[in-house]
Formats: C-alpha cells, structure tokens, sequence
C-alpha cells in the first residue's frame, strides 16, 4: 500500500498566502478574530506538544501571560515599543523561566503533572493581582508598537501587526513540523506509549520532556507576546486557570496529530464563543462544554481524524 504524501508545508503555504488576501478585505472585527486565533494556535501548539509526549499542561496560560506582561513592562515603564525587540524579550523571558521550571517537572507525570503547571500558573496571577503598580486586576495598557523604528498608526499598525503575526505564525508551523518530522518528534511519541522502553534504547526521558516543555514555553510567549501587541492591553485573567483551560480545550476540540489540528480548532473556538456569548449569553458556557463533550463522544482523536478518516478511507 502507497503512503501517502505528506502535504503539511504546501497547505501551510497555500493557507498564509489566503489569510493575508483575507486580512486586506476582511472588516476590522473579522481579522482581528482571525488574528487572535492564530495568537492562540501558537499557545496550543506548546500544547500539543506536550500531549504527543504523554503530558497535559493545564497551566500553559504561565508562560502566555509572561510573555504577554513582558512585552506589556518594555513599552509601559522603558518605552520599548519595537515589535521585533518585545517578541525576543518576551521569548527569551519564557524560556529563562521554562528552563528552571522544567528541572522540576520533569520528574512528574500525569495528574501531577497537569495539577503543578496548573497550580505555577496560578501562583503568577495571585501575584499579578496583588502588583498596584502593574493595575492589579485591572492590567495595564499596551503603547503601540513600531517596526525597527516606524511608527504606523491606525488601520496601517493593524494590518502591519496582522501580517507579522501571520507571518510569525507560518514560520513556528513549519518549523514545529520538522520538529516532529525528526527523531525527537518520534522519540516524544515513543514516550507517550512506553518511557521504559525509550530508556533502554538509550534515550533520557527526562531529558527530551525538558526540552519539550521549554520549546512548548517559548512557543506560548510568542503568543502572548502578539495578544499584547493586538489588543493594546495586559491583565492577569492571560494566567488564570481558565484561559490554561482554553488552550487543552482547543487542543482536544482539534486533535494532535498535524500542527494544522489546533489552528482550525482556534478559529472554530473563537467562532463558537462569539456567536455563542452573541445568541446567549447567559448559557454559552454550557455550549462550550456541550461542544466538547460531543467531541470526546463521538470523535475522540479529535475534528482532524474527520479528515484522516477520509484520506485512509477507514
């Protein structure tokens, strides 16, 4: 039987080119929903990666937030507003603090696992909320970004910030894909399925689950980062268990077996959650939790097995 080809990087490609057309026709609203899909398509990308390995981080907000804030204090209290430099701080501030985390949360699995990332992102917000002088509960704004020194203003900053994130968004994709193209991808499968096999072939569990975590970190500040830069403003709800809880949402809504997966489960989940908030806001809560619970029934590899299915004809 002929495999079949893997068409990820061509669908990838097609895929930008068509959302930046849209971006310029798009009205204001549309994009910018677009635009905050693929911010949380990064987050769950981190994810994803983690669940390949056998891990469900439920505090993937920790590392969103972080990068988000950074990139909040450069402009508030420096008056740094180059995007370029707010995405490397914000980067660089996630994977300092993902390396010294991961020390620590290599050595659990499972519940306890999902319960410490949990327990470290909500220990970010408790001292967010506390911090006056970061507006509190309240946050604080974000200044407009400039582009290695030029200011835009208006509807030209929107669009330039939509097609950096786009842009941004495509090259994390392809490379993420490499990632679990390779022998370390494979080896994080492998994981998943049996850690004491992996051991006597050789390979440091712990290890690979840091690397793992830190790429996951990285990849999340990203993404918080591009939320700052959109919305203009910060606040601690980025690290609240409840936006950790979106992300393993998105990532179970879609699956996790191509990094295209969680980028049509963003976009579905910020469609459902606006015209559902729309048509019933006291309820849309339960919708949510309806939508996923018919997923996990009836389509446990999540929507893109909709899509393997057909393609294997099984």
């Amino acid at each position: 039987m002929k495999t079949p080809r893997d068409s990820t990087l061509r669908v990838l490609t097609i895929g930008l080119v068509l959302v930046l057309i849209f971006g310029f026709v798009a009205t204001d609203w549309l994009r910018f929903l677009v635009q905050m899909s693929l911010a949380t398509f990064l987050v769950v990308l981190g994810v994803m990666l983690q669940m390949r390995a056998g891990l469900v981080s439920f505090g993937q907000g920790l590392f969103y937030c972080l990068g988000a804030y950074v990139a909040g204090m450069a402009g508030y209290f420096w008056r740094i507003t180059d995007v370029f430099v707010l995405l490397l701080a914000g980067t660089g501030a996630s994977v300092l603090l993902s390396v010294m985390l991961g020390f620590l949360l290599v050595r659990y699995r499972g519940i306890f696992y999902a319960n410490f990332s949990l327990a470290l992102s909500m220990i970010l917000y408790g001292l967010l909320v506390k911090a006056e002088v970061l507006g509190s509960t309240d946050g604080f704004n974000v200044p407009p970004s400039t582009f290695f020194g030029f200011a835009l203003e208006g509807e030209p900053l929107k669009i330039a910030i939509f097609v950096l994130t786009c842009l941004i968004v495509y090259l994390v994709a392809f490379v993420l894909h490499r990632y679990l193209s390779s022998t370390y991808g494979y080896i994080g499968d492998a994981v998943r399925q049996n850690e004491i096999r992996v051991e006597y072939l050789g390979a440091s569990v712990r290890s690979l689950i840091h690397k793992v975590y830190v790429i996951a970190a990285a990849i999340s500040g990203i993404g918080g980062v591009l939320t700052a830069v959109a919305v203009g403003h910060v606040d601690p709800d980025l690290a609240y268990w409840t936006t950790s809880g979106e992300f393993v949402f998105v990532a179970l809504l879609s699956g996790t077996a191509n990094v295209m997966a969680p980028l049509v489960g963003a976009f579905l989940l910020e469609l459902l959650r606006t015209y559902a908030f729309e048509y019933a806001p006291y309820t849309w809560q339960m919708i949510l939790g309806v939508t996923m619970l018919m997923v996990i029934l009836f389509l446990p590899g999540g929507l893109w097995s909709i899509g393997s299915k057909y393609r294997t004809g099984k």
